[in-house]
């Protein structure tokens, strides 16, 4: 018998809303976790005091006012790019957090290839960006409701079906009842994330691939955007794929698009790095008794140059010292200090800006009683929860003896990688990775080495093997 993971098949039931509104039905279909501030993302990074302040002026500053030079054909859609780890999702959700302090009517969708299924696909997009929306304006609302009532099974339709439908036509419904002109931002993040859905059966492969399904996402925004009718602008950030390269293109969309940021070219992020590390220390210092002259001279400046503008860089290091259990802040630093610079000068004409973060995850899973193991439950974690597994559903199913604590055995070091709940919550939460560049970094042979690597046949066979005893 064999089990893949890459075609493991979720089944879901169609609630049935009989008797229920036209609203309650939209709300049925929408991915509440994918809100900015859904409790799924109650740790979700944001930007720390003082830190990121040009780009987020920068940006809150289109949202509000556009292009100061495109006031005839004003270009609604700005893209956010930048490699793994330089911070969009901090900085994108401290704009969203911005404009909800500022009463400026705001709209969010942060995917997650890691979050909840509904984070994980294209599905309740439309669903979810349409709800709120409709949320600031009673008679939008009762036009979303009454689209939804005209076309029972809007919600199988295909995206851009949908953006008609609960979107677009509604604001021509209520175009000029309003006196104040409408305006506003959908922000939209990670889309690069979005995977492609599974269809059922015993033998069922997807029919399209994530990069179709991300291109969809990308296409009903333009359509929205295109339209005349459509008052908001849009805040697209992801990483510089193919897919968004090619769509972002100015040779293809010359005067449509607002100019591009890129996080890891238009700014230089080395202070904001050096500010959000000094804050951690000072803070550490006073949790651990540590002298005022930790951390030693230079050790700022050297875990700047590591993170080679990689925000999870610095993140991780305070991280794995906040939680470490075996080594005192002062030694755990000092080695990894050490370890840095080793393999900075050891390999000083490597341009991989990601050479310093695969060594800190490196070191972080070498400290597990059992490295190859924990990795391989890492592995599992991140295929179960497909199935919104609590942790304790997966303990249950990877553990070679119910009453044993292997889960916490290997687990336990990991604290800085992935969140673990406390064991009284484990039956009702998941499981989290604080990063998905954990998973990018062990899918990769040549990052994480040949110990640490494993492919989805022997993936697979864990979790069988796992299952079956």
């Amino acid at each position: 018998m064999v089990f893949q993971v890459d075609t493991v098949n979720v089944v879901t039931s169609t609630p049935s809303y009989s008797g229920n509104s036209p609203f309650e039905k939209l709300e049925g279909h929408i991915a509440p976790e994918a809100l900015h501030d859904s409790a799924e993302r109650c740790d979700a990074p944001k930007c720390e005091p003082e830190t990121r302040i040009a780009v987020q002026d920068n940006l809150y500053n289109w949202i509000k006012h556009g292009d100061a030079t495109s006031s005839e054909n004003p270009r609604k859609v700005k893209w956010v790019t930048g490699p793994a780890g330089t911070g969009k999702t901090a900085i994108m959700g401290s704009l969203t957090e911005r404009c909800k302090q500022d009463r400026f009517p705001v709209a969010s969708f942060f995917f997650s290839a890691t979050g909840s299924i509904g984070r994980r696909t294209k599905t309740a997009f439309v669903a979810t960006i349409a709800h709120q929306l409709a949320q600031d304006r009673k008679e939008l609302k009762d036009a979303v409701a009454a689209a939804i009532e005209a076309d029972t099974i809007i919600f199988k339709r295909k995206l851009g079906v949908q953006m008609e439908t609960l979107v677009l036509a509604p604001l021509r419904a209520v175009a000029g009842q309003c006196s104040a002109q409408s305006r506003g931002v959908i922000v939209v993040d990670g889309v690069d994330e979005c995977g492609v859905e599974h269809t059922t059966g015993p033998h069922a492969r997807p029919t399209r691939t994530n990069e179709e399904d991300q291109l969809e996402i990308l296409q009903v925004l333009h359509q929205a955007a295109s339209d005349p009718i459509f008052p908001f602008r849009i805040l697209i950030a992801s990483r510089p794929e193919r897919v968004f390269r090619e769509f972002f293109d100015p040779g293809q969309h010359p005067t449509f698009f607002s100019q591009k940021l890129d996080l890891h070219k238009d700014y230089n992020a080395d202070d904001d790095i050096a500010l959000f590390l000094d804050a951690h220390f000072s803070r550490i210092r006073r949790r651990y008794g540590l002298l005022p002259s930790w951390p030693p001279p230079g050790a700022l400046q050297i875990l700047v140059a590591n993170a080679s503008g990689q925000f999870i860089y610095a993140a991780t290091v305070i991280r794995l010292l906040d939680t470490a259990h075996r080594e005192p802040p002062k030694a755990l630093l000092e080695a990894i200090l050490q370890e840095g610079t080793r393999a900075a000068s050891e390999s000083q004409s490597s341009k991989n800006p990601m050479e310093q973060l695969d060594l800190l995850y490196s070191r972080i899973l070498g400290a597990s009683p059992n490295p190859p193991l924990s990795v391989l439950w890492i592995h599992a974690i991140h295929v179960l929860s497909i199935w919104a597994a609590s942790a304790l559903d997966v303990n249950l199913l990877l553990q070679m003896d119910v009453e044993s604590s292997e889960a916490d055995h290997l687990l336990g070091h990991l604290h800085s990688l992935i969140w673990i709940p406390p064991t009284r919550d484990q039956a009702a939460t998941k499981y989290n990775f604080y990063h998905k560049s954990l998973l990018d970094f062990l899918k990769i042979r040549s990052r994480c080495g040949e110990g640490l690597y494993f492919g989805q046949v022997e993936i697979a066979a864990f979790i069988w093997d796992r299952f079956i005893r």
